[in-house]
């Protein structure tokens, strides 16, 4: 093989890798900073348990090395046995081929585990090579497809400047919707407030205020952030993860492990009652964005997770500079709350080509109504229509 190529390795955990090379990869200088695909959070998540082969996501993360044995690029990646945990939901696709007679799984599958939020898969530096180390990632990817027979391969939150270049290399494009807020350069909350029609503004009002009967509302990050405040938050997810997904996903060591290594990337919003936290909200910190991404509670309140979840966000984001809050995946109900909407995109690699082109047609169906669907509420934000 020409020298000049890069050499593609797999590893099965990403303790086979120095944290500081993946991280120079994942998180270069010049790009926004991404905690979730930091060497800290995805080892995290495969050391706790939390996405191991007992859970069914076993690693397979791809790494490309230049000619001089420097990592250049990676990609994480696990072969799933089932497709929770990822927000793209390609269940009936998996019914669909089997009832043909076909194994949908084992599926191989590039994405952050159980983050439905948009970032980089291909982790490669910017530069003049860029193209020649994702091309070796992506190429590594679909040759681990055809040697182990894999039904398909799939990349999930793809950014929409990759799209384009993985359209074309033969993946199926798929879009969805979330609910973003940006930060139009606020001073204050009072400042977001004035941009939204008056009917709006003053229903949000009457939510804080209610919210805020007999509670206090605190933001805990750092070196502030505790095994207790941990124990307490553990209680509010399992309760929340137990009642929506059946079996919650992380661990209570997967929480610790974030805590001993990116503590700094953590916001923990708790809900107090006098010294009792009732509820709470878990995000992560990026260097543009604020991420939510876990809340839960033990003693409901009206419009409580709206001003846990949603308004105390917005608060920290203007407090920090940051451009946007992703409160996690759906949520149509946000709108009316000033997160407008999002496309997202996937991207799908389908190994059987009566099968690909059946997926085909049902995305481009699929993106019309999403299409349709996203025009639609762009044009019911609640913001003041002369703003």
């Amino acid at each position: 093989m020409d020298a000049a190529l890069p050499r593609i390795t797999i590893l099965k955990t990403l303790d086979g890798v120095d944290a500081a090379a993946w991280n120079a990869v994942a998180n270069p200088p010049g790009l926004p900073y991404d905690p979730f695909v930091t060497w800290e959070f995805l080892d995290a998540m495969e050391r706790s348990g939390a996405a191991c082969p007992r859970t069914g996501w076993r690693g397979a993360h791809l790494l490309a090395h230049d000619a001089g044995g420097r990592l250049r690029g990676a990609m994480p990646m696990w072969f799933k046995t089932h497709s929770r945990g990822e927000f793209v939901f390609d269940q009936s696709w998996a019914e669909a081929w089997e009832r043909a007679g076909g194994a949908y799984y084992p599926k191989l599958l590039s994405a952050v585990p159980f983050t439905p939020v948009t970032g980089r898969r291909r982790l490669v530096v910017p530069g003049p090579d860029e193209a020649l180390y994702k091309s070796a990632l992506l190429q590594g990817a679909l040759q681990l497809v055809a040697e182990t027979g894999a039904s398909s391969f799939h990349m999930n939150f793809i950014e929409e400047t990759e799209a384009p270049a993985l359209e074309h290399a033969g993946l199926l494009i798929r879009t969805d919707q979330q609910f973003h807020w940006q930060n139009a350069g606020y001073g204050s909350f009072d400042d977001f407030l004035a941009t939204l029609s008056s009917d709006k503004r003053k229903n949000l009002r009457k939510e804080r205020a209610k919210a805020h009967e007999g509670l206090e509302f605190r933001h805990i990050t750092g070196a502030e952030i505790t095994e207790a405040h941990l124990d307490i938050f553990f209680e509010f997810y399992m309760d929340t993860g137990n009642r929506k997904w059946g079996s919650p996903y992380l661990t209570r060591k997967s929480f610790s492990m974030l805590r001993e290594r990116m503590a700094d990337d953590l916001l923990f919003v708790f809900a107090y009652e006098g010294e009792t936290a009732i509820a709470g909200a878990m995000n992560l910190i990026g260097s543009e964005t604020l991420y939510g991404r876990y809340w839960g509670c033990i003693d409901p309140r009206p419009m409580l997770h709206f001003e846990t979840c949603y308004y105390q966000a917005i608060d920290f984001a203007i407090a920090r500079g940051l451009k946007t809050v992703e409160a996690g995946a759906q949520g149509g109900h946000k709108l009316a709350r000033g997160y407008a909407p999002v496309l997202t995109r996937s991207a799908h690699w389908i190994a059987h080509a009566g099968f690909r082109a059946a997926i085909a047609d049902y995305l481009g169906r699929e993106r019309a109504a999403v299409d349709a669907d996203f025009d639609y509420l762009k044009d019911r934000t609640p913001f003041r229509k002369d703003t």
